[in-house]
């Protein structure tokens, strides 16, 4: 399908290209935003929708599914559109203007905005192989909605930030929690892991260092324990459970990105002070780019998201203004005339 020309295409619906799809609408400017997931948000809605942030402007804390929809909510008052299930696999240029390609669909554009954050990105599926049939079928390796597991018994894999903030946060609402790690040493926040630890030594939560899945136990269609193997011992473990959740990271790609003549350091697309990528017309924000002094923050991705879509804006109209005013004061929003 071909789609109709935008003055900005926005490659990412996480935070960062949700406020620039905003800030599009508010110089004036047609736009789209492009993501290969199936809902925006970006890491905050695959990864940690449940979990509170704390250092987002004008929010004592604000739960991360909810910043996503208060942005989608921001976004949405211009009507421009988000295209989720778009894989990117091309970038053209003809008669002047860009051509964003995906797996089924054609994106003419006249300028780009990169906010795709860690580029594509899946989490780690577990590496024994008697895992592999259960996904979707009791293993769960991205929790959306933490009422599904009420009353149920969950065993939790690993030992970073993932892991604990679920032991933390489904602690009340499983029947029981197990949480299984490799090692005794631990990559989460030191508060977390002393709370959950002293989850552990009150006996609300069991806890299985040195520990590997071993084998899983199932009458029909459903699982109702799993044997650990100890590392170090290999003596095993049988633990009752109902929902395994995986809990080890996730692998992300640039993909095509890598082909379009931008400047790359490290898997990250270096920038200006201005957002550009070293391709004219194409500008970059969010946790994708770097830059000397970058810190990956979304409050740091927002300032990105209004520099690149005004140096984008800009570009394609050479007599609008870099600078945009106060948004105050804007007729756009029914304010004084700017």
């Amino acid at each position: 399908m071909e789609h109709e020309i935008k003055d900005v295409t926005i490659l990412g619906a996480g935070p960062t290209g949700l406020f620039g799809l905003f800030y599009c609408g508010m110089r004036g400017a047609s736009a789209q935003v492009i993501d290969a997931l199936s809902q925006s948000g970006g890491q905050l809605t695959a990864l940690y929708p449940e979990k509170y942030i704390f250092d987002v402007a004008g929010f004592s804390k604000i739960l991360a599914k909810d910043l996503v929809r208060s942005l989608e909510t921001q976004a949405a008052q211009f009507g421009e559109p988000v295209h989720l299930n778009q894989h990117v696999t091309a970038l053209e240029e003809h008669d002047g203007h860009f051509v964003l390609v995906t797996e089924t669909d054609r994106f003419p554009t006249r300028s780009l905005v990169l906010a795709a954050g860690i580029g594509a990105f899946s989490p780690r599926r577990l590496p024994q192989a008697v895992a592999e049939p259960w996904y979707g079928k009791g293993i769960q390796d991205r929790v959306l909605d933490p009422e599904q597991y009420r009353g149920k018994r969950v065993i939790i894999i690993g030992g970073g930030d993932s892991a604990f903030d679920w032991a933390q946060q489904l602690r009340g609402i499983a029947e029981s929690i197990s949480l299984v790690h490799r090692s005794d040493r631990f990559r989460a926040h030191a508060s977390t892991v002393a709370d959950v630890l002293a989850s552990v030594d009150s006996g609300s939560t069991r806890l299985f260092t040195f520990h590997e899945l071993h084998d899983i136990h199932s009458d029909g269609d459903y699982f109702h324990s799993v044997t650990l193997r100890h590392m170090k011992s290999k003596e095993l473990a049988q633990v009752q459970c109902d929902v395994i959740l995986p809990m080890l990271g996730f692998v992300s790609d640039l993909g095509a990105l890598t082909e379009w003549g931008l400047r790359l350091e490290n898997d990250e697309i270096v920038v200006d002070s201005q957002m550009e990528t070293g391709r004219a017309g194409i500008y970059s924000a969010g946790d994708i780019c770097t830059y000397p002094g970058k810190l990956k923050l979304i409050a740091t991705g927002f300032a990105e998201a209004a520099t690149a879509v005004n140096q984008a804006v800009h570009w394609v109209y050479p007599d609008k203004k870099v600078a945009p005013g106060h948004s105050s004061n804007m007729a756009v929003f029914g304010q004084k005339d700017d």
